[in-house]
């Protein structure tokens, strides 16, 4: 047994439940208050017999407060609490207290919130109705027999009145300040469960990244040299050891992606990137796979494709191969003897989309019809005593139905336990280049034919390729990969050194390794890029490396390289990436079959890269521009993020408004937007520079999120990139961005540019009026109680930029309609002061009708010689909501101060 200090119950430094600590504080502050009326009645001279009732009361109070904490009966307690309130206090306090001309009512509804705080289930319902009936009784008692009554003089039961209305009060007002706090206590909590849980699983996420890449780079090695063993004259016996080699690395690196692709999945990440390939490309490697391990178990595999179905198609040919890998080799692992089937048929949906059905059957130990509703659970077999000698993971099928949901496909299974199983996958996929795929034999592709035979597609000897990887055995591949095309190839086991390289030898050619000690690839390239004096500057830069993945893949991209390879990498994709990337001029191809686009398609390749402009303009997703106007006037733009609980997405592409606002239409879904990181704007500048000698690039106010922080920071990196606050949000720094694009197409330089921007920002006005003020609350703008309020009289709230921070000036009370018109009557209430070339609507939410009228209203006022209605990105809507305007423009040179 241990008692409850009465002074950590408000900070709950004893760690107490919370039933524990309201019934702890409600009770203790209900005694203390009772004691207070106490000596308040003795000395305004109350009759002898309600200070006994209320002396005994308050008696009763303590005993029961301490005896239900010090043995744990809280509820127990509760009740006995209760029911001593309900049936002996307030029907003496009642009686004694003059009756409904005493203060006994409002004890009457203390007593409702005491027992709705302190009791729970049926015990809480029926003192409740027991509540009701007590004071029912006493009302009636009371009407029926008014001489049961103490009548009090005037004096003692206005004193009396007013010690209780003050006792109750203070009552109730420390019971919802306890409740509040609670509620605080309880919001900080889940933000900290939340985020360590974010924590968790970006920990995991880094670790099965920084797994995958340290397993893929000594396979890459295996591979690689395996590959250069079956080129050689070798006898049969080496030659299929070397195949089985092969066919082993590459299901070691599926299993890989397993583990890789199910973390992406869990944390939201994964995307699905169609693209257009060859069936019988994919269907002969798969095949190429899993023949062999097949035929050891003496296993018959077949292969059956509807020779009608066209030869290339478009979707996801990564994922599809992994399910149709991960099923083949479910159906190998779980056989023991007769055949494995891969049948593929399609169905025609329209002229340019077809559903390809792949059935996977085998004549294997089938599944239980128990085991069924758990097949697609990740890390779980079925009959896993049964099966524990068999090899695998247990993702392969969670992985399989997470792919086919995405994909919007389906996956049906059809199983006789220990007769086998048949999986249908049916998947939706475009039609690519026009072509049947015609008759297939697979078996005999893949017969006792072990060797590779590797064909030479070109030469060149002129050519000068450098090569960086911290790791040796990756340098020995690449370098033996090539030997046959007779290019020459430097290595280097650092970025450093590649430095020192590239300021002397002018390479045609770069391919770099990432995950470096001490300088990583991608800052090497940017070290590259911006060398003074160095030779390699426009020189093509290829990553290979073993970060696999659609979001790095992407990383390089922005950061400015040419190319991505994945290692492992094969001489088939090696010499393919060199071939496109190599002028025309130092190739001679020795495969006819290539002679076709190569010569012109790269001759003018080093002048275009030269073209740079003088000054390139760039900006954030949150300016609010059309995208057809951004185009015309080549501004870049960074997409911010919008973290949800399904994972982060990008502003405006992989997230659109009328998403966001289904999505946040649950009142338990919140979203946050969150500007680029430091790294995001340093791979961005460094893309951008590429094409310009300078950057400007303009942020919303530094006083709303971290957007020019985060690009200031990066933008030390780089002499030559400035970051300018447009003091605005929205459309108004789309504004501040346009005027920079002429002033850059006028040929002003960086200097005069940024002068004249911090001129203009002062002319432009930024205001909204918002209709739901939840959204302001949701994100964190304003407290809750304050959007409930507002909410209750129908109150609008008209935002504006003023000296970059966002401001309350107006509240506006009314239907959202009044509201707006009279929102929009005041922003342009001085015409004469107003820039009419442009105004910028930008809206959240507004249906056809709505934005009309307010289109409508605007030019009644002030004909505007162009009107541009655009609809809010989400990282704005986030935060006020459907049914909020904005009215965006820029003031004459002379203009006034802001409405």
């Amino acid at each position: 047994m241990r008692k409850i200090n009465p002074s950590y119950v408000w900070s709950n430094e004893s760690g107490e439940d919370l039933t524990t600590r309201c019934f702890a504080l409600t009770s203790f502050t209900a005694a203390l208050t009772l004691t207070a009326i106490f000596f308040w009645d003795i000395y305004i001279g109350e009759s002898a017999l309600k200070l006994s009732v209320l002396g005994i009361s308050v008696f009763c109070m303590y005993v029961v407060y301490h005896l239900a904490v010090r043995f744990r009966k809280v509820q127990l307690g509760a009740v006995v609490a209760s029911l001593a309130i309900i049936l002996i206090v307030l029907p003496a306090e009642f009686f004694t207290g003059g009756g409904v001309y005493g203060c006994t009512p409002i004890w009457f509804a203390y007593a409702f919130l005491y027992i709705g705080l302190n009791t729970t289930g049926r015990k809480k319902l029926l003192l409740l109705v027991s509540l009701l009936l007590s004071a029912g009784g006493c009302y009636v008692i009371a009407y029926l027999h008014p001489e049961y009554l103490t009548v009090h003089d005037m004096k003692t039961a206005y004193l009396d009145s007013i010690a209780s209305l003050i006792g109750v009060g203070v009552m109730l007002y420390v019971t919802v300040l306890f409740l509040m706090r609670i509620y605080d206590q309880e919001r900080i909590l889940a933000q900290k469960q939340k985020q360590e849980i974010a924590d968790l699983n970006k920990a995991q996420n880094r670790f099965f990244s920084s797994m995958s890449h340290e397993i893929r780079t000594p396979i890459n090695t295996i591979i690689g040299l395996n590959e250069m063993i079956l080129r050689e004259d070798i006898s049969d016996e080496v030659a299929e050891d070397a195949a089985n080699i092969k066919s082993a690395g590459r299901m070691l690196l599926q299993l890989i992606n397993d583990i890789l692709d199910m973390s992406k999945i869990e944390s939201g990440q994964m995307e699905i990137l169609p693209v257009e390939y060859d069936v019988g490309e994919m269907l002969s490697d798969i095949v190429g796979m899993l023949w062999l391990a097949a035929r050891e178990k003496g296993l018959i595999f077949h292969v059956d494709v509807d020779p009608t179905l066209p030869a290339r198609l478009i979707g996801d040919e990564v994922r599809i191969r992994q399910i149709l890998i991960n099923l083949l080799n479910n159906a190998i692992k779980y056989t023991k003897e007769g055949e494995v089937r891969l049948s593929i048929q399609y169905a025609k949906e329209t002229d340019k989309e077809i559903r390809v059905i792949y059935t996977i059957s085998d004549t294997g130990m089938g599944i239980r019809k128990e085991s069924m509703p758990y097949l697609f659970s990740a890390f779980r077999r079925a009959e896993e005593e049964k099966n524990r000698y068999i090899e695998g993971t247990g993702l392969g099928l969670s992985i399989v139905k997470q792919f086919v949901d995405l994909m919007g496909g389906s996956v049906k299974v059809n199983s006789v336990y220990t007769k086998g199983s048949t999986f249908v996958i049916e998947l939706p996929q475009k039609i690519g280049e026009v072509g049947e795929i015609g008759e297939l034999n697979m078996e005999a592709r893949h017969s006792m034919n072990h060797r590779m035979h590797y064909r030479q597609r070109f030469e060149a000897p002129d050519a000068r390729i450098l090569a960086v990887d911290d790791n040796k055995a990756n340098l020995m591949v690449v370098t033996k990969l090539l030997r046959n095309t007779r290019v020459q190839i430097d290595t280097a086991e650092s970025g450093e050194e590649a430095l020192r390289m590239t300021l002397t030898i002018p390479y045609d050619l770069i391919f770099m390794d990432h995950m470096m000690p001490e300088m990583d690839g991608i800052e090497c390239l940017h070290a590259i890029r911006g060398q003074a004096g160095g030779f390699c500057r426009e020189s093509r830069v290829v990553a290979l490396t073993a970060n696999a993945g659609s979001e790095n893949q992407a990383l390089y991209s922005r950061a400015g390289f040419d190319g991505y390879l994945l290692k492992p990498v094969n001489s088939e994709e090696l010499e393919a990436e060199v071939l496109r990337l190599l002028p025309s001029r130092l190739v001679r191809l020795t495969d006819e079959s290539l002679r076709q686009e190569k010569t012109g398609e790269d001759g003018d390749r080093v002048a275009e890269r030269r073209n740079r402009v003088p000054v390139r303009i760039t900006t954030d997703s949150i300016c609010d521009l059309p995208r057809e106007m951004l185009k015309s006037r080549s501004i870049a733009v960074l997409p911010y993020h919008v973290r949800t609980k399904q994972g982060m997405f990008l502003d405006g592409i992989e997230m659109d408004q009328r998403g966001l606002l289904s999505y946040l239409a649950d009142p338990e879904h919140t979203a946050q937007s969150e500007a680029p990181d430091v790294r995001d704007y340093e791979t961005f500048f460094a893309e951008q520079l590429y094409y310009a000698n300078n950057v400007i690039h303009i942020t919303m106010t530094e006083k709303v999120g971290d957007g020019y922080r985060h690009a200031a920071e990066a933008a030390g990196t780089f002499n030559n990139v400035t970051v300018i606050d447009s003091g605005h949000l929205s459309a108004g720094t789309g504004i501040l961005v346009l005027e920079a694009a002429r002033l850059a197409d006028e040929g002003a330089s960086p200097e005069r540019i940024t002068e004249e921007l911090l001129r203009i920002r002062e002319q432009i006005r930024s205001g909204f009026i918002v209709d739901d003020t939840s959204y302001l609350a949701r994100a964190g703008r304003i407290h809750e109680m304050v959007s409930r309020a507002a909410s209750a009289f129908m109150l609008r709230p008209t935002l504006s930029l003023r000296h970059g921070k966002i401001t309350v000036i107006r509240i506006r009370f009314g239907t959202k309609e009044s509201a707006r018109r009279a929102y929009i009557d005041r922003a342009l209430h001085a015409p004469g002061e107003i820039d009419r070339s442009q105004l910028y609507v930008v809206h959240v939410g507004l249906t056809e009708k709505e934005l009309q009228a307010v289109c409508e209203q605007v030019l009644r006022l002030i004909p505007f010689e162009n009107v541009i209605c655009q609809k809010a990105s989400p990282a704005i809507a986030i935060n006020c909501g459907p049914g909020t305007v904005g009215l965006l423009f820029k003031m004459k040179e002379t203009g006034g101060e802001e409405r």
